[in-house]
């Protein structure tokens, strides 16, 4: 994610960030009003030799994955389509960007 977004600018200031624990320390790398991550399972130790996570925050993980099975099944039901699947061959970038909506609206449409 550095790569793309360099950690100093201000890309997700006004956006609600849904990540897992691969982007683990993004928020301190980036500055948004919300940054929400799963609860990450305590190590085992000497003085915790069964952890666990609480309840609370295991239903907190719960719900969060239940979203990002929608978001994800949503991303491959457009993958169904030939234009998402394979290399565009076009060198005009904005192709790219009406590929992904007209993707994206014939999904929508196909599970209304």
């Amino acid at each position: 994610m550095k790569d793309v977004f360099t950690p100093g600018s201000a890309w997700f200031e006004k956006v609600n960030l849904w990540l897992d624990l691969g982007f683990l320390g993004a928020d301190k790398d980036y500055q948004s009003t919300q940054i929400h991550l799963p609860h990450k399972k305590p190590r085992k130790s000497k003085k915790n030799p069964n952890p666990t996570l609480t309840p609370e925050q295991k239903k907190q993980n719960r719900k969060q994955a239940a979203t990002r099975v929608i978001v994800e099944h949503a991303i491959g039901g457009m993958k169904f389509y030939h234009c998402m699947m394979h290399r565009i061959r076009n060198h005009l970038g904005h192709f790219v960007d009406y590929f992904f909506s007209l993707s994206a609206g014939l999904w929508n449409y196909k599970i209304c």
